[in-house]
């Protein structure tokens, strides 16, 4: 094995550099019945830190 094999990282530290960065999470789920379309949900999320460099779109709201 070598350094880089070994290293390990803790799951704080995983979704902290995870955040930094950002994640973008898609998705879609389908309800149907007999091939006929009953209920569609498309899922679209960012999830992102915030900090004084990137402030929260929802300052202005409070």
């Amino acid at each position: 094995m070598t350094v880089v094999e070994r290293r390990e990282i803790a799951l704080v530290d995983l979704l902290d550099r995870l955040l930094a960065g950002g994640v973008v999470i898609t998705g879609d789920i389908t309800l149907r019945i007999a091939d006929v379309d009953l209920v569609r949900i498309d899922l679209n999320a960012l999830i992102s830190s915030v900090n004084e460099q990137v402030p929260s779109p929802f300052e202005e709201l409070l």
